[in-house]
Parts: C-alpha cells; structure tokens; sequence
C-alpha cells in the first residue's frame, strides 16, 4: 500500500471538468534557449555534466555508502562559492559538526565557508530555501528528509516521491540548481522508486569500492547533456583528485605474468586502458566458482562458455576469478575478448606479449567470431600512444580460435628462440 496525497479538484470548462484547451505550437516556432552553466570547478564533473550545472534543475547522485558522494558535493559547492556563487548545503543525516570535520579535510579553501543546515523536516528545508535563494543546493540525502503530510516513515516510496517532486517545484520556480544525493540498494542502482529517476534531469552514478582510491562518475540520464562522457577520481587523504590520464598509472601497473592483458576499454567518449587479471585453479567444489569483480558474472558465464566450445579449453572442473585492476566496472561488450584471453593465459600458465603487456579488445560472438565495437580508433591511437602496438582485435582476428592461435603460436616461437 502506497500513501498518496488527495489532489485538489481544479474547476475550469471541458466535457470532464477539466482545464482550458491549449494552441499547440509547431518546433520550428519554438525559440531555442541556450542553458547557462555554472562551473563546479572540477574539470571531470562538468563534462559528465556537459559543461556545468544548469539553473533550475535537479541532478541525483547515487553510489554506495563511503564512496565520497558527500566528499564531491562539498568540493563543489566550495568552488562555486569561490567564484562568487551563493550556495546551501542541507544535510538531512549528519549533524553540522559532522560536516565541518570533513570540511577540515577538504583541500578546497573555501570549504569552511559553506552555508549548512541540519534538518530532517521538508517543510523547514523549503522555507530556507525561499529564504535563502540560493544559486546551487545540496540535498544530502533525499532519502532523509521528511514531509509531515504523509505518515509514513522517511525513506519510503510515498515519502521520497513527494519530497522529491516539493523540491523539484521550489527548484523551478527559485531557479535552484539542486543536487540531490541518493542511496543506492545492494545490487548498486539507485533506492527508491524508479519514478524519481525521471523527474529528475541528470543521473549521475557514482562507482567505485571504498577499498580502492580510483572512483568513477557517470551519467546514467542528462537532459542537458550526453551521457557518454565519465568522469575519473581518486580519493586522497585531502579529498577527490581529478585523474586527467588514467591510462598511463593503469599501464604502469600492468604486469606480465599469466591471465594479464590489457583492455583497451572506452569510458563514455574517452579510451581507458585497464588491466583484466584472471585466475584459474583446480575446483573443490561443484559446481565450480565463478567470480568476477569490475565484470558482469553473466557476461563471464557466456565467454567461458565460447572458450570451452570453440576455443579447445574446457573449464567445467576449473575455479575462475577475474578481476579488473583499479577498482574500474568495465559493462561494454568490448571486454569480452580481454577476458577470454586473460582466462586462457592463466589456464595454460603461458603470459602473453612480449616486452610489453598484450593489449586487445572486442566482443566475443556465441559462435566464437569476434565483432567490432565502437570507437576503434580511439582505442586503437590510446594503445599506441603507451606504445602497446600491435592490438588484437576483430580487425586483425576473425574468431576467438584465430586470437587464441596468433597468441599461443607467437608465444611459443619466443620461447624457441630464447
């Protein structure tokens, strides 16, 4: 059962009691508006962003608890007060003093001058806001927050829906531009009910383990943007670093022993190259383990399948673990042949490449073929660039057998030569 609130009758004409009749309008006639934009500060943020926060509009921001949703918040809100910007930092969950201790940490200067309040009750939070007017505000969290309306307790779906939809109102009307920063549910998406996804006009998901310093941003839905770009962080004792060229510690770090290779990967519009470890060991157990962190397990499932039937290597009695270094989630398609390779390397205990650690991409078909993915260029001039040429790839291998025989067959012509 869901509570609700009784919507006033509206008087007005029409067979149904309802509203005048509107003109519409052709698009054509439709003067184009030009979004003004209000720079965080952080470099990697406004391009999830598409350039910057937009004036009345509501940005969600999820992640895991730790991850340093509140961390990013308070540098931004620091920037923008910096640059002259007026701004609110609402927190519905920790006290004021709470937020100063992190405020301590923060490098950004102007972090101690933030304005805050403390408090649960929505009804306060409005009256503040209409108060205070401020440019940009941050609501941490929408799931904290209270409306004395409904009985029913915070964090409900009755709840969240109306605090969110009172909030987006006063956003729209004050031109607030609101950060509102979300839970997330055991499985990583966003807690709550998914209709406050789409009154929302920016998602943002924030990923990443709070056991690893490296945090990714992405945009999940932007109104007023594209949600192909991502951002990169890595946490540091004085807060959220930007992290302009991931790649080169990525590849720093790569090793050359048995199940590494390298992905050249694609975060939104940007190439990123990761390294894909996998382990592969005599089971105990049936059925086997299959563990995979940074990978979808499902999607590991499928390539170990394709490796045992077009492949020639069998794995049924094989624990396997795959891991993508970094603490970075790699969801595209393209990482198919990274983990084929790296689990058949680690099967056979042969390391692939040579002087330098074997890079590769592509998606691994059910009937072993390789397909192109998108942006090969840019994958391919990111592996030259670090000096990781030649690639494999679906331009250079036709199946997974192909890709498996170039590899084991160079691998071996070394080892006879030495």
């Amino acid at each position: 059962m869901v509570e609700e609130l009784q919507a006033r009758p509206t008087g007005g004409g029409g067979r149904r009691g309802g509203g005048r009749a509107l003109q519409p309008v052709a698009l054509g006639d439709v003067a184009a508006q030009e979004h003004e934009r209000l720079s965080t500060g952080i470099g990697e943020l406004d391009a999830v962003l598409g350039g910057g926060l937009v004036p009345a509009s509501l940005v969600l921001i999820g992640g895991a608890p730790g991850i340093g949703k509140s961390t990013l918040t308070t540098m931004a809100l620091a920037n923008l007060l910096a640059a002259g910007r007026k701004t609110l930092y609402v927190s519905a969950e920790e006290s004021a003093a709470q937020i100063r201790l992190r405020a301590d940490r923060l490098s950004a200067t102007d972090a101690l001058q933030i304005p805050v309040i403390a408090e649960t009750d929505l009804d306060a939070v409005i009256a503040t806001l209409e108060q205070e007017r401020p440019e940009v505000c941050v609501i941490d969290s929408v799931q904290a927050l209270h409306c004395a309306d409904l009985q029913s307790a915070a964090g409900s779906v009755a709840q969240v829906r109306e605090v969110a939809a009172r909030i987006m109102t006063v956003a729209k009307e004050l031109r607030v531009a609101a950060l509102l920063v979300g839970h997330v549910t055991k499985e990583g998406a966003l807690a709550g009910p998914r209709v406050l996804e789409h009154m929302v006009d920016c998602v943002l998901q924030f990923e990443g383990e709070r056991e690893r310093t490296y945090r990714t941003v992405r945009a999940i839905k932007n109104r007023f943007g594209s949600t192909d770009e991502a951002g990169v962080f890595e946490m540091r004792d004085h807060g959220l670093v930007e992290v302009v060229d991931a790649s080169a510690r990525f590849v720093s770090e790569a090793t050359r022993a048995p199940g590494s290779v390298v992905l050249c990967a694609m975060e939104g519009s940007r190439p990123l190259l990761v390294e894909v470890q996998a382990l592969v060991s005599q089971s105990e157990l049936v059925p086997p383990r299959r563990v995979a962190t940074g990978f979808d397990r499902n999607r590991l499932a499928l390539v170990l399948a394709v490796l045992g039937r077009h492949g020639g290597i069998g794995l049924g009695a094989a624990d396997v673990f795959v891991n993508v270094v970094g603490g970075v989630r790699v969801d595209e398609p393209g990482a198919d042949l990274a983990v084929a390779l790296a689990v058949a390397s680690a099967s056979k205990r042969v390391p692939l490449g040579g002087e330098r650690p074997l890079a590769c991409f592509g998606e691994v078909g059910l009937t072993g073929e390789l397909r192109t993915v998108a942006h090969r260029d840019r994958r391919l001039s990111e592996a030259e660039k670090f000096g990781l040429a030649p690639v494999v790839e679906p331009g250079v291998c036709g199946s997974l057998r192909e890709a498996l025989q170039r590899m084991f067959a160079h691998v071996g012509g070394e080892a006879r030569a030495a």
